[in-house]
C-alpha cells in the first residue's frame, strides 16, 4: 500500500494517512487508475472537525478487513470539502438528488469517469461492508444498469446547476416580504428559525439588523436581539472561553455539536458587534469582545492566518473538554462556589448531555447584576477555565482558508473601529497581509495554506468575494490605497472568469478543473454564497471608487436571486443584507482629517447605517478616490456624506453628521 496522504496539506487528509485504506487524493491519476483496473471509485468527502467523519473512519477506514475489501475492489479517493468546495458541491447535489438529503461524511460510488451512481452519507460498518459487496457485484454483473444510473444522476446534477433562471430586481417590498417570512418562522420562545437541529442564523440576523436600520422595523430588531440573546446564553456558546459551536442538536441551544468553526464565529462577531452598536446592550458587547478574543487566541496560527476549526471530539469523545458534573464543579471550585456555579450554569445531577454531565448555559442575567456578583462570576469563570485547561483538548484544523479568513478580517475591522479595539484593528490588517502576500499568486487566489505554504486548490467564487470585501474593509480602516487596488483586481478576475453571461456567477472559474458540471449555487449555506459575497464587495467598491460598472454588475447579480430573497429568505440572508445596503445607497462618507481618532470619525462609524463606506484621511490622499477634492473647512475635520455620488453640504460636528442619517 502506498501512503499518498503523507504530504497532503489538508489536516483532514492527514488524519487518514495511517489508515490501511490505499487512499488517493482527488486527482486525474486516481481516475486513470480506476480505468486501468476497471473498478469503480469510492469518493469519501468530509472535514477535520466532523464528528461522524471520525466515527466512520474509526469503524471502517481503520479496520483491516474493510480496508482490504476497499483496496481490492475500488480506487478510494479522500476529499477535504473545505479545500475542494467545488468537488463537494457537485457530489452533494448528486447525493441530495438521489437521497433527498446530504451531510458529511459523504460517501459516493462513481464510475472511473467520475459519474456518481450511488450516494449516501454515514454508513455503520456492517452496512458499509454489505454496500461494498453490492456495488462490486453490480459493477461486475450489471454494468449497463450501473452506467445508466450514473447517467441519470449526472443529468439530474446538471439540471440542478442550471443558470439563467427568472430574475427580479430587489425592491423594498421584496425585502419586507423576506423580513416577514423570517418573522413567521421565528421561534418566539428560544429564538432562531425552525426546529432542531438549529444552526446560528448569522446571515439572516445581519439582514434583519440592516432592515431595521433602513425601515425602523422594531420587529426586525427584536428578532435579531432575541435570537442573539438565546444563543449566547445557551450551551452553543462557550460560557468560559467564548466562541460558538457549529450548531445545537436541540431547539433551545443547550447541547451543541461541539466543533467551533472560523466562519461561524467571524459572522457572529459581526452580528453581536452590530447588535451592540444599535442597542447599546452590554451583554451583546461582551459576547462580541469574547468572540473576537476567541478568534485571535484559539485560532491564530504561528505562520499567520486563522485556523479553520476546533474539533468536535477530544480523544474520540464528543464534548469531553466542555461538559461538567456537579462533582467536577465542586472539585474545581470548592463546595460553596461549586454549588453557586451549578445553579448559575444549570448543572444538575441528571445532566443535560451524556453520562450525567451538563453543557454550561447561562441561567440568568449576570452582566447587569450587582458588581460583587459580576466579580464572583468572573473569578469562577477563570478558575473553571484553568481547570478545563488541564483536560485533554480538541484537535485543531490549522489550514488557513482564504474566504473564511476574509470573513474574519471584515468582522475584526468592524469590531475594531466600533469598539476602539487595537487588537482587532491590528489583527484585521495582519490577516489581510497574509491573504495578499500568501494567497494571491500571479493575480489569482489560492484557497488554502498551511504552515506558511500555499496549497494548490484554486480559489472559488466565495474566496474572491470574501477576500475582496476584506480588503475593502481594511482600506476603510487604514485609508491605504493598496487595499482598494487589490480588491479591484480580485473583482476584475471574478467578473471576467466567473460570470455566467446572464448576470449571475458560477462558483468556479472558466479555466478551473472541469467537473461533472460547473457549480453555480446562489444560496447561502454555512457561509455566504459566492454570489452574495462578490455582490457585497462590488457594491462597496463602486461606492468607494465611483466606478458605476461594478454597481451595475452587483445589481444584475442580485436580480438573479431576487425571487429567492422574497420567497426563501433563510437561504439568501447575505444577498438580502447586501440588497439592504444597495437600497440604502449605500452612504459614502469621506472625512477629511489629519486625526483618524477625531470624534467625527468615531460618530460616523457608530451612527452610519450598515453597509456604509467610510474613509477618513488627509484631503486628496493619493489613490483614495473618496477623499479627492474634499478639503477641511477652516482647518477642522470635515465630513462629506453622499449617496449615489450625490453629496450633502459638508459638516464639521458630530451633531450635524448624525442628523444626516435621520430617516
Amino acid at each position: 500500500m502506498v501512503n499518498r496522504l503523507a504530504d497532503a496539506t489538508s489536516p483532514y487528509l492527514q488524519q487518514h494517512r495511517d489508515n490501511p485504506v490505499d487512499w488517493w487524493e482527488w486527482s486525474a491519476e486516481a481516475f486513470e487508475e480506476a480505468r486501468r483496473r476497471d473498478v469503480p471509485v469510492l469518493i469519501s468527502v468530509g472535514y477535520a472537525a466532523c464528528h461522524w467523519c471520525h466515527v466512520m473512519a474509526h469503524e471502517s477506514f481503520e479496520d483491516d478487513a474493510v480496508a482490504a475489501q476497499l483496496n481490492a475492489d475500488f480506487v478510494a479517493i479522500k476529499v477535504d470539502r473545505e479545500e475542494r468546495p467545488d468537488v463537494d458541491a457537485v457530489y452533494m447535489t448528486a447525493t441530495q438528488a438521489m437521497t433527498g438529503q446530504g451531510g458529511w461524511p459523504m460517501t459516493v460510488f462513481a464510475t472511473p469517469e467520475g459519474d456518481p451512481f450511488f450516494c449516501g452519507t454515514y454508513f455503520p460498518k456492517q452496512q458499509f461492508t454489505r454496500l461494498l459487496t453490492s456495488v462490486t457485484t453490480a459493477w461486475r454483473d450489471q454494468r449497463d444498469d450501473v452506467l445508466k444510473q450514473g447517467a441519470a444522476v449526472v443529468e439530474a446534477v446538471g439540471g440542478a446547476q442550471l443558470v439563467g433562471g427568472p430574475t427580479a430586481a430587489v425592491t423594498a417590498e421584496m425585502l419586507a416580504a423576506a423580513a416577514q417570512g423570517l418573522a413567521e418562522e421565528h421561534d418566539r420562545t428560544y429564538g432562531g428559525f425552525g426546529g432542531a437541529p438549529k444552526f446560528p442564523p448569522h446571515m439572516d440576523l445581519l439582514f434583519l439588523l440592516r432592515h431595521h436600520e433602513r425601515t425602523g422595523s422594531a420587529e426586525a430588531l427584536e428578532l435579531a436581539r432575541h435570537t442573539g440573546e438565546q444563543m449566547a446564553r445557551g450551551g452553543i456558546y462557550d460560557q468560559l472561553a467564548g466562541g460558538f459551536a457549529r450548531y445545537s442538536v436541540d431547539a433551545h441551544w443547550t447541547v451543541p455539536h461541539f466543533e467551533k468553526m472560523l466562519y461561524d464565529n467571524a459572522l457572529l462577531l459581526r452580528v453581536y458587534t452590530q447588535l451592540w452598536r444599535l442597542t447599546g446592550d452590554v451583554f451583546a458587547r461582551r459576547i462580541a469582545d469574547e468572540t473576537a478574543a476567541f478568534l485571535l487566541r484559539d485560532l491564530g496560527t504561528p505562520a499567520g492566518g486563522l485556523a479553520s476549526a476546533l474539533d468536535a471530539d477530544t480523544d474520540g469523545v464528543e464534548g469531553l473538554t466542555y461538559s461538567w458534573t456537579p462533582a467536577q464543579l465542586t472539585e474545581a471550585l470548592g463546595e460553596q462556589d461549586g454549588a453557586w456555579a451549578a445553579d448559575l450554569f444549570r448543572v444538575t445531577p441528571a445532566g443535560t448531555f451524556e453520562h450525567g454531565a451538563s453543557v454550561l448555559v447561562l441561567g440568568r442575567d449576570i452582566d447587569s447584576a450587582d458588581p460583587s456578583l459580576v466579580a464572583r462570576w468572573q473569578d469562577i469563570r477563570a478558575r473553571l477555565l484553568a481547570a478545563r485547561a488541564g483536560r485533554p483538548q480538541p484537535a485543531r484544523d490549522d489550514k488557513v482558508v482564504a474566504s473564511w479568513n476574509g470573513l474574519a478580517v471584515t468582522a475584526l475591522a468592524e469590531h475594531g473601529v466600533l469598539t476602539d479595539s487595537d487588537p482587532s484593528r491590528a489583527a484585521a490588517v495582519a490577516l489581510a497581509e497574509v491573504l495578499a502576500d500568501r494567497h494571491v499568486v500571479d493575480g489569482r487566489l489560492r484557497r488554502v495554506s498551511r504552515d506558511g505554504q500555499v496549497g494548490e486548490p484554486a480559489g472559488v467564487l466565495e474566496d474572491y468575494g470574501c477576500v475582496a470585501e476584506a480588503f475593502l474593509a481594511v482600506h476603510q480602516l487604514t485609508a491605504d490605497p493598496r487595499w482598494l487596488r487589490s480588491a479591484g483586481e480580485l473583482l476584475d478576475v471574478a467578473l471576467a472568469r466567473f460570470g455566467t453571461g446572464s448576470g449571475g456567477f458560477y462558483d468556479t472559474a472558466d479555466d478551473a478543473e472541469k467537473l461533472l458540471t460547473r457549480p453555480a449555487d446562489p444560496t447561502d449555506n454555512a457561509t455566504p454564497s459566492g454570489l452574495a459575497s462578490v455582490c457585497a464587495a462590488l457594491v462597496a467598491y463602486a461606492a468607494l471608487t465611483g466606478e458605476t460598472s461594478y454597481r451595475e454588475a452587483a445589481d444584475a447579480a442580485l436580480a438573479t436571486v431576487g425571487p429567492l430573497i422574497g420567497g426563501h429568505p433563510r437561504f439568501a440572508g447575505y444577498s438580502a443584507t447586501v440588497a439592504e445596503a444597495a437600497l440604502t445607497g449605500p452612504y459614502e462618507i469621506a472625512i477629511a482629517t489629519n486625526n483618524r481618532t477625531d470624534p467625527l470619525v468615531t460618530e460616523a462609524y457608530r451612527e452610519a447605517p450598515g453597509g456604509t463606506v467610510i474613509v477618513a484621511g488627509a484631503p486628496d490622499l493619493p489613490g483614495v478616490p473618496l477623499l479627492a477634492d474634499r478639503p477641511m473647512i477652516d482647518g477642522r475635520p470635515t465630513a462629506y456624506v453622499c449617496r449615489g455620488f450625490v453629496c450633502d453640504r459638508p459638516v464639521t460636528t458630530p451633531k450635524e453628521l448624525i442628523a444626516r442619517f435621520q430617516r
